[in-house]
């Protein structure tokens, strides 16, 4: 057993640099690499072109910090371990499951649904995941140790999308693992998910201003998700607001919805943001520092 997890974890290594080679190397639709750089690129030029904060810099504060962050995150993490550690997690649940009796964790099969509704369902019950672990990381003191990383953004624009520490990869999958491997869903349904939450997570800490009238009960937006950066929260909601990732409508249903005005230039951080680290290293190594 030992051994065969030991052959996981390095496979785990020589696959994805050889998935990583492959995606840099030869650009097609079905890469995430290309679709994270064409995605930032047209709404860094939205930014440019249609600026909310009219003194703003294109190459705003943190900007190349920001930008580290977002490929770090989604690749050099994998490659320096999470994906070799990960694999070996997953074989090791499918065998503590085998040892129940249990082979097939799929409770709902979806392959026979229409595809649109094989997609709203995965993405609805996603976001609706998201926005509870999201929440978690405001409310629990230790994880907010490791969520303050991304609300250490002064200045918010595309590229603060993907600014966390790697620590929050580890609880969203680890949360998430279970209730979406109960459900059929293949890697090209992944894929397109993970491509539209891309994409509405660069608008959303983009400088620009979209609201989308009265779909913005539905879709959470740049003015919205601008409340939940702000420095200064409301009093009866003093552990965060608008905790939508993609979908706005749950800070509606659960009272956590707050957008007083659209003033663009509302302070960003937390209490004594000022003095939290400022290097991508200091900040990765803060959490484990606070007692």
């Amino acid at each position: 057993m030992l051994q065969e997890y030991i052959q996981i974890f390095l496979d785990g290594y020589v696959g994805y640099w050889s998935y990583l080679s492959t995606e840099i190397l030869y650009p097609s639709w079905r890469n995430y690499f290309w679709w994270l750089l064409g995605i930032s690129l047209v709404v860094w030029g939205l930014e440019i072109a249609f600026p909310w904060r009219k003194n703003q810099a294109a190459i705003r504060q943190d900007f190349w910090l920001d930008g580290f962050y977002m490929f770090f995150n989604f690749f050099i993490f994998s490659l320096i371990g999470y994906n070799a550690v990960s694999n070996v997690a997953a074989e090791a649940f499918t065998d503590v499951l085998a040892g129940f009796g249990i082979e097939n964790l799929v409770a709902l099969q979806v392959a026979s649904w229409p595809v649109w509704a094989q997609f709203a369902l995965m993405f609805v019950l996603a976001d609706f995941m998201q926005w509870h672990i999201h929440r978690l990381l405001h409310y629990s003191p230790w994880l907010w140790e490791f969520h303050k990383v991304h609300h250490s953004v002064e200045q918010l624009g595309f590229a603060a999308c993907l600014r966390f520490h790697w620590m929050e990869t580890v609880i969203y999958k680890s949360l998430q693992y279970i209730p979406l491997a109960m459900i059929g869903f293949g890697l090209d349904d992944f894929f397109v998910l993970h491509i539209v939450t891309i994409i509405l997570g660069h608008i959303n800490h983009a400088n620009v201003k979209i609201t989308y009238g009265p779909f913005k009960y539905l879709l959470n937006n740049p003015v919205m998700h601008l409340w939940h950066h702000a420095k200064e929260l409301p009093a009866g909601n003093k552990t965060g607001v608008n905790y939508g990732i993609s979908l706005s409508i749950w800070d509606y249903l659960f009272g956590t919805a707050y957008i007083p005005n659209d003033n663009e230039y509302e302070p960003l951080g937390f209490d004594q943001s000022e003095e939290f680290p400022k290097t991508f290293l200091q900040q990765l190594t803060h959490p484990w520092k606070k007692k």
